[in-house]
């Protein structure tokens, strides 16, 4: 170890520091609709497949490929001391103690949405519109967005997709061909569950 070789000795080649072998500790907490806590489970993984598992009280192989059997030594080694029983009790305790906040703050939250509309000539169709109503940034996921001529709900051949942001929220977007008289208006009427009442954004 950062030694020279000596003259006439062959070095070794050199063993990678990383990359080679991952072991990790995953653990999960599943919830119901209403947010209480249904299971936990705490798993050891190596390079990503389920190595040895925690079933309470004890860790139980869950590997039953070739290393199986290594799998049952470390949850051997795991079971004859306290210290790792003893953390995956606590995490299973946790799981129950913060799905409820964790849950007010994320899945039960309402946040409303925005709304802009978007305009685009279409060159070989003189007079006509392409208005695009762009909604995002809400949560829950589900939404209605509408399009209103004058008041009156209008079809549109445009089917809304409804996308997440990444960031817990969601995104959508619907699309009419227009042409628009002199004192036409066109609205995107927009009904979420956070809001009071629906969003409209005219053009």
């Amino acid at each position: 170890l950062g030694c020279s070789p000596a003259p006439g000795d062959r070095p070794h080649p050199r063993v990678p520091s990383v990359g080679a072998f991952l072991v990790h500790v995953a653990s999960e907490c599943g919830l119901a609709a209403n947010g209480s806590a249904l299971a936990f489970g705490l798993t050891l993984l190596f390079n990503k497949n389920p190595f040895v598992c925690y079933v309470p009280p004890n860790f139980v192989p869950c590997d039953w490929g070739l290393l199986h059997g290594v799998a049952t030594l470390v949850a051997a080694v795991l079971n004859n001391g306290t210290a790792w029983v003893q953390r995956a009790e606590r995490r299973r305790g946790a799981c129950g103690h913060l799905a409820t906040s964790l849950w007010a703050t994320s899945a039960l939250r309402r946040t409303p949405p925005h709304v802009r509309i978007v305009p685009v000539p279409l060159p070989d169709a003189p007079g006509a519109v392409l208005l695009t109503c762009h909604v995002w940034g809400f949560y829950p996921p589900p939404v209605t967005v509408l399009w209103l001529h004058n008041g009156d709900a209008v079809a549109t051949q445009d089917t809304a997709t409804l996308l997440s942001s990444g960031d817990w929220t969601y995104r959508t977007q619907v699309t009419l061909r227009v042409t628009a008289k002199a004192g036409d208006t066109f609205t995107c009427w927009v009904q979420h569950a956070s809001l009071e009442r629906p969003l409209r954004e005219d053009w």
